[in-house]
């Protein structure tokens, strides 16, 4: 799209420099106003910041309406659409999770992004005050401000953004990440040999398991002798544990914060494993052992040493799962105030019982 803007922007200038030379009857010189209607992108520095102001909660009403049926309620991407809140921690890792939050450098690309092609299918839609709480609200859900902060055109430039740094000049050749190759473009190899696999996404086939499941799929499975077995004798039940009373206050506060987690997660009777495991029954279960879905090794070996999620396990485990469960394919940051990881174990709770 910008680079359409550009080519427009020059044969408006090559236009206008011919028509003082002397004049084709091509078109004619944009009006002030038409150049002020394309000219709206926002820099670093804040030059071409509308005036305005906007804060988290003015943000989170409009996101809800304008932009979570793509992004989620948080800001976590609803199916294929782009995550924009979370990652933390993730750049170095071999699925990162880019989002504002993460990866992005500057708040000015947000705002511009936002003020010239949101929301979707309505471009250019929202007035400058609505705009700046979006970007506080985007802000807030990355957990960069509090829920009280407003931004407006005289603090925009004061608010920085975690990953600025990791940014720098293109310099080619002297990068530090510039490698030379030397591109075959004749008598090249006549075989393909694989020299790194994709395991994080499981795309890249392993020869020595294919070709175990191929000599399995061949042999025929020697008969089997059934045996009749010793009924084993009756054991002596247990008394059923009397049902915690639960906090509905709690709950809804929590099924509210559960939102963050419905991109990967499913509760209730319908629920299915997504990306993550069903969650029903979280609460006193051992790790890694809901049906038919798939774990990573790092949870396979929390549920060979017997973790079982309690709600001490899950309220660490929910501050920053990466620290506690190193190696884990879950990409989602973490709750860093302690009273939504409160409210969303006692909403599990409310499906665990």
């Amino acid at each position: 799209m910008l680079k359409f803007l550009s080519v427009l922007a020059t044969g408006t200038l090559l236009l206008t420099s011919a028509a003082t030379a002397g004049s084709f009857n091509i078109g004619r010189a944009a009006t002030p106003a038409e150049v002020a209607a394309w000219n709206i992108d926002v820099r670093p520095d804040g030059q071409g910041l509308p005036a305005g102001r906007g804060n988290v909660e003015q943000g989170e009403e409009i996101f809800a309406e304008r932009c979570a049926v793509c992004h989620g309620d948080f800001a976590e991407g609803v199916d294929r659409w782009p995550v924009l809140s979370g990652g933390d921690g993730t750049l170095t890792s071999a699925r990162p999770v880019k989002t504002i939050g993460s990866y992005w450098p500057y708040l000015s690309t947000v705002f511009d992004y936002v003020n010239r092609a949101m929301p979707f299918g309505e471009a250019q839609s929202l007035k400058p005050d609505e705009v700046y709480a979006i970007t506080a609200f985007l802000l807030y859900a990355n957990d960069l401000v509090e829920d009280d902060f407003e931004l407006s055109q005289e603090n925009f430039t004061s608010v920085r953004l975690p990953n600025e740094d990791g940014f720098y000049m293109d310099d080619r050749e002297e990068s530090p990440v510039f490698k030379k190759r030397d591109v075959c473009m004749k008598d090249c190899k006549a075989d393909v040999k694989i020299t790194a696999r994709a395991q994080v996404l499981d795309v890249t086939p392993e020869e020595t398991k294919a070709a175990e499941e191929a000599a399995a799929a061949t042999e025929k499975p020697e008969a089997e002798v059934v045996t009749a077995a010793e009924p084993a004798p009756a054991a002596e039940t247990a008394p059923m544990p009397e049902p915690v009373a639960l906090d509905d206050a709690l709950i809804k506060k929590g099924a509210k914060v559960f939102k963050k987690c419905k991109a990967c997660h499913q509760v209730g009777e319908k629920a299915k494993n997504k990306v993550g495991p069903i969650l029903n029954d979280i609460i006193g279960q051992q790790a890694a052992v809901v049906a038919g879905f798939k774990y990573s090794k790092a949870l396979k070996k929390l549920n060979g040493d017997g973790l079982v999620w309690s709600d001490e396990n899950l309220d660490v485990f929910l501050t920053k799962p990466k620290k506690f469960v190193k190696g884990t394919k879950m990409t989602f940051a973490g709750l860093k105030k302690e009273k939504d990881r409160i409210a969303l174990i006692e909403f599990l709770k409310s499906h665990s019982q």
